[in-house]
């Protein structure tokens, strides 16, 4: 049952609509935003983060929860392993099979490497089959590779590697025709013209999507080529450390059945790390958007071997996750509804920001809004905002939310609300991964040979915050660069002695700083029982 207190905020939004569909806020200053940020964002609060002791980013500060699992203690030992008898020998190993993995894998077995797919859960268990609302490119005459670079390096607070996204934008229309070649249904006009929308931060409309089940569609594509090529995937199996040879170049990796816990050894010429984010971290204890399996295993598996991360204290809370109800908290509601004109507006009908501001920003925003109970709304499970969905309809017309919008139609639909007739809660999510592994254009760590990275793992093309519709991008433009540069790279690699001692060594090194813990890393698969106190 509402509480009074809760019916009568419902009220006000409902009173106040009409009026607020015509307000539009006004975009905030430069310093206005980093004020804001300073005081709301989980990013700026300093005691969450610890500084690492050990390792190639010795000495900077990274999510207390990261640092716990970068330090921690390897699964195996450098003797535990049989690494002369290898139980696959490939051209490019890829651990991971979400976006990013398959499409490594479709371009390197299309430049003819012997390729394996090695997934702790299943091909397509992965954050990119939960994207919903798109994926950018400058692809209409209007817009231009060099006006998305440059509302995504300001998107990124001017941190981003040029050099990648740089990549990332003048690869982007040929990445769409690649992915509609390959079948994946986008959303076009009667004319065949491919349709397109804001995202927050955009300048242009330039977001291709289908419908609000982008992410599931672009998988689907990708898995079913990846199926057709019959390219060998090792399902249920984690990649638990990486193995390097006698010249300290990426040789492949330790895998470990998830469910008989039996050790396998994976010899390649070439690897590329494509295991996707982290929300399952649940860092400063926020829900996830992300997947099951989101738990950092490519920072950890890479930072072991010597290879460095950029802007790993950085991540994305996505402004809009569920609120309510309980049973989908942090569900991610797609940036996509606002861009079709819903607004946030706070317990006293008030809109208290432009709808299309910049993801950390709009975080921040909300954060603000529920920090005075006078502005936030209590769920009965913590506090949100509304999320005004009804003003979609009034704006578009009758049957708008359901052609555009449906999954999030019938995600709230199971539990009794109409977003067609009533609006929404939502509070902030941990959703993606801004930091990773450090590389080059060509996908290749910055410094272990033949170690590629594709996809979430990888740190610097968002720079401190990523633009909505350029995650989709990035698996796509960076997960096909990654396999055609190892399948290139295959080419050439003479592979040493495998061996392990990294891992001895990274031992060394945390007895040595007097880290007393007893983890052991990468952690897999998040732990929600509850412990019982004995």
């Amino acid at each position: 049952m509402y509480s009074e207190e809760f019916k009568a905020s419902l009220a006000a939004v409902e009173a106040a609509r009409d009026n607020n569909i015509a307000l539009e806020p006004a975009r905030m200053t430069a310093q206005q935003k980093e004020d804001l940020l300073a005081a709301y964002h989980p990013d700026y609060k300093k005691d969450e983060f610890a500084e690492l002791k050990i390792g190639p980013n010795k000495g900077e500060k990274v999510p207390t929860e990261l640092a716990q699992t970068l330090q921690a203690h390897s699964r195996i030992s450098s003797d535990s392993v049989d690494l002369e008898n290898p139980d696959y020998d490939v051209d490019v190993l890829i651990i991971g099979g979400g976006g990013a993995g398959t499409s490594a894998a479709i371009e390197a077995h299309e430049a003819g490497a012997n390729v394996m797919i090695v997934t702790k859960l299943r091909v397509g268990d992965a954050n990119t089959m939960m994207a919903e609302g798109g994926i950018q490119a400058a692809d209409k005459p209007n817009d231009s590779p060099a006006i998305h670079f440059v509302d995504a390096f300001g998107g990124g607070h001017f941190a981003a590697k040029r050099e990648l996204l740089s990549k990332l934008v003048c690869d982007a229309p040929e990445a769409i025709q690649w992915l509609s070649n390959l079948g994946v249904e986008f959303d076009k006009e009667e004319d065949g013209t491919m349709v397109t929308t804001h995202g927050g931060g955009t300048s242009r409309k330039r977001m291709h999507a289908a419908k609000d089940y982008s992410g599931a569609e672009i998988m689907r594509t990708l898995r079913d080529e990846v199926m057709n090529r019959q390219i060998p995937i090792v399902d249920f199996t984690s990649a638990i450390e990486l193995i390097l040879d006698e010249n300290g170049n990426a040789a492949g990796a330790v895998l470990m059945n998830m469910e008989t816990k039996d050790l396998l050894v994976a010899k390649a010429k070439t690897v590329i790390i494509a295991t996707g984010g982290a929300g399952r971290m649940h860092y400063q204890g926020f829900p996830t958007s992300n997947h099951y399996g989101a738990t950092a295993d490519g920072l950890v598996l890479g930072y072991r071997a010597g290879a460095k991360l950029l802007y790993a204290e950085t991540l994305q809370y996505h402004p809009t996750g569920a609120a309510y109800p309980e049973q989908i908290f942090g569900a991610l509601v797609t940036e996509k509804v606002r861009s079709l004109g819903a607004k946030l507006v706070n317990s006293k009908g008030e809109v208290f920001m432009h709808p299309l501001e910049t993801r950390d920003v709009a975080a921040a925003s909300i954060i603000r809004e529920c920090s005075t109970r006078e502005n936030g709304v209590d769920t009965g499970n913590g506090q949100g905002v509304w999320l005004d969905t009804p003003m979609i309809e009034k704006i578009g017309g009758e049957g708008t939310i359901e052609k555009r919008i449906p999954a999030m139609m019938r995600m709230f639909a199971k539990y009794g609300i109409d977003i067609r007739k009533e609006p929404i809660l939502v509070y902030p999510t941990l959703h993606y991964q801004n930091g990773g592994l450090d590389i080059t254009p060509d996908g290749m760590t910055t410094n272990v040979k033949n170690l590629f990275v594709a996809g979430e793992a990888v740190g610097g093309i968002h720079g401190r915050n990523r633009l909505m519709g350029n995650s989709l991008l990035d698996i796509i433009v960076f997960g096909r660069g990654a396999g055609i540069s190892a399948a290139a790279a295959a080419k050439e690699a003479n592979v040493g002695k495998l061996t392990l001692k990294h891992v001895d060594a990274f031992e060394a090194e945390i007895k040595a700083a007097g880290i007393e813990t007893e983890e052991v890393s990468p952690k897999l698969l998040p732990n929600y029982t509850k412990q019982k106190n004995i």
